[in-house]
């Protein structure tokens, strides 16, 4: 009887994950990688796939901070515009004759400090964190062309390790952006903040009735993910040596589609970082098989929009039918 009961739940387990939007979109990174490697040879080579996971290591970065804030309830739109003032601030302390060291520093910092500032507004206002972050998203910006006064800024040649050196064959932003979704499900499935982090996205008053001070976690959060978009920008003004004040935008909008497309919701509570780190790997792998067939970079977008409403449509089809 026992026997039959584990086999009976095995098979409930198996059909579940079938179901699971996270099969799907293994699936179809499987089923898109075999398309483009049969078209072209040269996407399947490894050389190219590191070269895809190279390209996806800022966006996949930005998208584990857009995914504790989209499971928690909130939502960030400022994160591209902290990238470029992050960005902008290293190169123009590198220009202006600091040591490269505090530069970096206190070019991680500055998102954190941002990520702090939207959790106290969002927190202590209650407005609505997306009006709220898209307004801060201007301000950011602004601060960044205030300090750039809209010129290319430069590293000169320094701290290119982050973005450019490699590990044993393997670009080190590469083994950033593994160790980060690593830590990030560790966070959210082994830890006391992780879990609190659910619950108040699935509810927030049962949050606040169960004893978790909601707004102190609110802004713990912002400013933990203020420190995922500080590590971002390193990563970013390291490979590319030179930023403008601009560089970090549209980030924030392929890190929500991301999510999106791994099945994180906008209601909170509800998505994973498997999920979402895949939403990041099948958005590369459509830029990159798209750009080795020299399709056209409209068509390229036009693609990508359609990809994020379908995963938009299907996620939401699956909502429907749990309730």
């Amino acid at each position: 009887m026992e026997t039959h009961l584990l086999e009976d739940f095995a098979k409930r387990k198996r059909a579940k994950f079938f179901r699971q939007q996270t099969f799907f979109l293994v699936m179809v990174i499987i089923v898109l990688s075999a398309l483009f490697g049969f078209l072209n040879p040269r996407f399947l080579s490894q050389g190219n796939l590191l070269a895809v996971f190279q390209q996806i290591a800022v966006l996949g970065i930005a998208t584990m901070s857009m995914t504790l804030l989209l499971i928690s309830g909130g939502i960030d739109l400022s994160i591209g515009s902290m990238i470029g003032l992050s960005g902008v601030v290293i190169c123009k302390m590198v220009m202006g004759g600091y040591a490269t060291l505090p530069a970096v520093v206190i070019g991680f910092l500055l998102p954190v400090g941002c990520g702090l500032v939207n959790g106290i507004i969002v927190s202590k206002s209650k407005c609505i964190p997306l009006i709220v972050t898209l307004g801060m998203n201007y301000v950011y910006y602004g601060l960044a062309l205030v300090i750039s006064q809209g010129l290319f800024l430069s590293l000169k040649g320094k701290f290119t390790f982050l973005g450019r050196g490699r590990l044993g064959g393997v670009p080190i932003s590469v083994v950033v952006l593994f160790v980060v979704v690593i830590a990030i499900h560790f966070l959210l499935r082994n830890t006391k903040f992780g879990r609190r982090l659910v619950v108040m996205g699935g509810n927030e008053q049962v949050a606040f009735l169960s004893g978790i001070n909601v707004d102190r976690l609110k802004i713990a959060n912002y400013t933990f993910s203020g420190a995922l978009i500080g590590l971002a920008s390193l990563v970013l003004v390291s490979r590319l040596g030179n930023i403008l004040a601009n560089a970090g935008e549209g980030y924030e909008l392929r890190a929500l589609a991301s999510a999106i497309i791994g099945g994180v919701t906008f209601e909170g509570g509800r998505g994973s970082v498997l999920g979402a780190f895949l939403g990041v790997v099948l958005l590369g792998i459509v830029q990159n098989g798209l750009n080795i067939l020299n399709v056209s970079s409209y068509f390229q977008t036009f693609t990508i929009g359609l990809i994020i409403v379908i995963a938009v449509v299907v996620s939401n089809l699956e909502k429907v039918r749990k309730t």
